[in-house]
């Protein structure tokens, strides 16, 4: 039986320090957390959760939160109990095949059905009072986007944290496999349940050491298994199914919850999260559709989200639910819109809509490395660089899932590559503020029809860092070598403080974030073959075009 343990002193003073370091308001009564409580799913698997009671009479509504990744540590602090805390009931469930739920864990593949069915649940229960949320970030947003496949009727609100909604476009949305986030994602959920914090700490600590052979090997695929023990099936699923129409992807794409969704949603996102571009275009389709649609995007990876952003996320949370699940205190958002400007001048802004009204300023690539408004004279010669699969040009920083990863790096070690263009601008006479989605147009030319592209925008400081701004990345088919590219980048909110220079960046390849290509055209998995392919970048149309704001 589900034991119910009342909230501890030690518990009390905890929550109270929590909320006065996060702005929160004080505390509306005491709770109780009922835990091992067995939901139970239409196949007869149960499923565990964790119910937090408000210990008055009449709660504040629930907060439904769906986790592959246990009911203590962050997860019950940071969501249940600060919810808890200010009087709502909390329902913190652990998906199937995870923490003490049944059957196997198949990663996201039963999350609409197990949703519908926990919703199901809630509505026997004598404390629900039919008033219903969901929030959750990254795994538990896409268990949300599962739920709003088919909305139920008690839901009033969703927050949804750096969360996708296609699994497929994530894993191969640029036509090469996110090998970095989804190899170590895996590797992490095979150990997540061993005991120990000090052996926890350490293997997140050692990862990138340990994960490299895995990343590193041909081929591809043997050398992660033999890291990964067969404990993670799923991975080899998703290495060997490039194809978006193989229907073992059907249940890891819910993008119909965009189409179905009709009660307000907060969308959060981090410029450096590598769901960014999901959660842009999930604010925008909402919006098409007249949704009371919300964004933040804030100046964050995707695990900095509760590290660094944890006030600004629990407090618009907190704001969002008081408005549109208890519906008892005023609206405290000022803006639909917030962003965090990066670069100089750095901070907040309020927007009526995303993206803002811009203009559209290009700045050509000129050959030995120029950048200007310009376009060079004709018959310059090409820019050129040979790509190796034996040496791929590693990623640096960026949009990736792995802490030490991820983020704002200092670019010049990969501009200074023999297999990377890097053509840079002179001192800006003014600010430059860009917000939107910058666009590489290339006149890329390969021997070889097997190859990618990645463009990188960077901000050269006086002192000579590149910090890394935006990137776009695409694995080309036949047919693309020889041909004239656009290439939508990262949406981004920057401002190129005057004296600074704008570069850009070209190579073929950034590995190990995106799979390196092998040049042979043989499947990525079980691929063998390493193929060069040489490049040439032909001037006068190749050029990024800047979203330019504040002129």
């Amino acid at each position: 039986m589900p034991a119910v343990v009342p909230r501890s002193f030690p518990m009390r003073l905890a929550d109270r320090a929590l909320a006065a370091a996060l702005g929160l308001p004080r505390s509306s009564g005491d709770y109780t957390v009922e835990r091992g409580v067995r939901v139970p799913m239409r196949d007869g698997v149960e499923l565990l959760a964790d119910h937090y009671a408000p210990a008055g009479p009449v709660g504040r509504g629930t907060v439904l939160v769906r986790t592959p990744y246990g009911r203590t540590g962050p997860m019950a602090m940071l969501i249940a109990r600060v919810f808890a805390d200010q009087g709502y009931h909390v329902v913190l469930q652990s998906c199937r095949g995870t923490f003490g739920s049944g059957a196997v864990f198949d990663p996201m593949r039963y999350e609409i059905d197990d949703g519908h069915d926990t919703v199901a649940w809630l509505r026997t229960q004598p404390w629900f009072d039919g008033r219903l949320a969901t929030t959750g970030m990254s795994y538990l947003g896409f268990t949300q986007w599962a739920l709003l496949t088919d909305p139920p009727p008690e839901l009033r609100t969703a927050i949804v944290l750096v969360g996708p909604h296609d699994m497929h476009r994530a894993a191969w949305g640029t036509g090469a496999f996110t090998l970095d986030d989804f190899f170590g994602w895996s590797e992490m959920i095979v150990h997540q349940e061993e005991p120990g914090f000090l052996r926890g700490f350490y293997r997140q600590a050692t990862a990138n050491r340990r994960l490299t052979p895995g990343k590193n090997g041909v081929p591809l695929l043997a050398a992660g298994e033999r890291l990964l023990l067969g404990k993670a099936p799923w991975y080899r699923e998703w290495l060997r199914r490039p194809d978006r129409d193989d229907p073992y992807w059907t249940p890891l794409k819910v993008g119909a919850a965009l189409d179905r969704v009709q009660v307000p949603v907060l969308l959060i996102g981090g410029w450096m999260d590598l769901f960014l571009r999901q959660t842009v275009d999930q604010y925008t389709h909402l919006r098409s559709r007249g949704v009371d649609a919300a964004l933040t995007i804030g100046p964050w990876t995707h695990v900095g989200v509760i590290t660094k952003g944890v006030r600004t996320v629990l407090r618009e949370q907190m704001d969002w639910l008081d408005e549109h699940l208890a519906g008892d205190r005023p609206a405290g958002r000022p803006a639909r819109v917030r962003v965090y400007v990066t670069g100089a001048d750095e901070g907040w802004r309020g927007l009526a809509d995303w993206p803002p009204a811009h203009a559209e300023e290009a700045l050509y690539l000129h050959p030995q490395g120029g950048l200007a408004a310009e376009p060079p004279g004709p018959g310059e010669p090409d820019s050129e660089f040979v790509y190796d699969p034996a040496d791929p040009t590693p990623s640096l920083g960026g949009r990736l899932l792995a802490a030490d990863a991820s983020g704002w790096r200092d670019s010049r070690p990969l501009a200074a590559r023999s297999d990377v263009l890097a053509f840079t601008g002179p001192p800006l006479p003014a600010p430059l503020e860009i917000a939107g989605t910058p666009v590489a147009h290339l006149a890329h030319r390969s021997d070889n029809p097997h190859c990618d592209v990645f463009v990188r925008i960077c901000d050269v400081t006086p002192d000579g860092r590149a910090v890394n701004v935006s990137d776009g990345f695409r694995r080309l088919v036949p047919g693309e070598h020889d041909a004239d590219l656009v290439l939508p980048l990262d949406p981004c909110a920057h401002r190129f403080a005057a004296g600074h220079r704008v570069q850009v960046l070209v190579a073929g390849g950034a590995h190990p974030r995106y799979a390196r290509n092998v040049g042979s055209g043989e499947p990525v998995a079980d691929a063998t073959t390493l193929v060069p392919s040489h490049r040439r970048l032909q001037h006068g149309t190749s050029r990024v075009v800047l979203p330019v704001v504040g002129r």
